[in-house]
């Protein structure tokens, strides 16, 4: 049993989502969205590194002394499993292990709407789920997974980075690829995926425009992406996607996109009132012709009123997920009010 296992599993019984072994730092714990340090020792830099080092394989130890950064995948075995980043900062290392709960609950525990159940129906088409770092993207996007895995005969690849929802063989068949162990890049993995008669084609991160390019034509083509990016609304991940093209190829995208895109989930984790636990809110924007001809035609600054009039199709604004979650009495005024895009509409 390696030292850093039992501090795992205390973080584990705590239900602390991330854990941070810092040189020059005590253990810290990242629970229900605040940091809370841990009564431990100062740890020095040759105490971080050995505890850092003991999980690593021989090949981890090198990508890191190469690149100076590790991504990783840990399992503790009945406990969870842990997506774990290394980095080498000022002091020394600093590693950050994401816990990955060993059971996946499903959308509707998660707390989002029963639209998205009805996204998981989609045969084709790209589905995206955003937010910033920590907000529960690959949690959403693999509790997605699982229901269709559940529920269809299908043919299911993810590419990762790393692997964190380890996915079993239920009605579907579910292939894993893992950055850097089983695919070089994103785009190799993508380019690759066309060739493997995937019906869905899952990818951890959307990072470049390559991977991006890749999804949107998979999307076009025929198969089901679900992806996950780094943005705080689904107007703004259209203008984000568009963006990442030079400008002459930028029509051609915004055509394909307003063909291709099915459906963007914007989430953030906000803490309870209780102060025990923390609260889903999503903003929800779905692929509709009124949209899509949006889209194609150069006016995403109009689409959040495309979305409050899209309410009945299931489409909401993330002011009136917040607004939901504040009258059910599951979040403070001031946790509302500091979430939300219109402020004044909570005071």
């Amino acid at each position: 049993m390696a030292q850093i296992d039992s501090l795992l599993h205390m973080a584990v019984q705590s239900k602390a989502s991330d854990v941070h072994v810092a040189t020059g730092s005590c253990f810290i714990l990242r629970q229900f969205g605040r940091l809370r340090a841990v009564k431990s020792p100062i740890l020095a830099p040759e105490a971080a590194k050995s505890l850092i080092y003991e999980i690593l394989t021989p090949g981890q130890r090198k990508h890191l002394e190469q690149n100076l950064q590790l991504d990783f995948g840990y399992d503790l075995k009945g406990v969870a499993r842990f997506r774990g980043n290394v980095i080498l900062q000022r002091k020394g290392l600093d590693a950050t292990f994401r816990i990955i709960p060993a059971k996946l609950p499903s959308l509707s525990d998660l707390g989002l709407p029963p639209v998205v159940v009805k996204f998981c129906d989609f045969h084709q088409g790209l589905i995206l789920v955003t937010g910033a770092t920590g907000q529960g993207k690959s949690t959403t996007l693999a509790s997605m997974i699982d229901l269709i895995n559940s529920s269809r005969p299908v043919h299911i690849l993810t590419v990762e980075d790393p692997i964190e929802f380890v996915h079993p063989v239920k009605k579907g068949l579910v292939n894993q690829r893992q950055l850097g162990v089983h695919t070089r890049s994103f785009a190799n993995a993508l380019r690759a995926a066309l060739r493997e008669d995937p019906d869905v084609i899952m990818v951890g991160e959307m990072r470049d425009l390559e991977s991006i390019r890749l999804a949107i034509t998979a999307a076009e083509t025929g198969h089901l992406v679900m992806g996950t990016l780094s943005t705080s609304s689904g107007p703004k991940t259209v203008d984000r996607l568009i963006d990442s093209f030079p400008p002459d190829e930028q029509n051609q995208i915004r055509t394909m996109l307003s063909e291709s895109l099915r459906a963007v989930i914007t989430q953030k984790l906000l803490p309870a009132a209780d102060g025990r636990s923390q609260v889903l809110v999503s903003e929800i924007m779905i692929g509709t012709v009124p949209l899509a001809n949006l889209i194609r035609t150069e006016k995403t600054f109009q689409l959040p009123s495309i979305m409050q009039t899209g309410r009945a199709q299931g489409m909401q604004l993330m002011d009136d997920s917040i607004m939901q979650v504040l009258q059910a009495k599951k979040i403070s005024v001031q946790t509302a009010q500091e979430a939300a895009e219109n402020k004044k509409r909570f005071m």
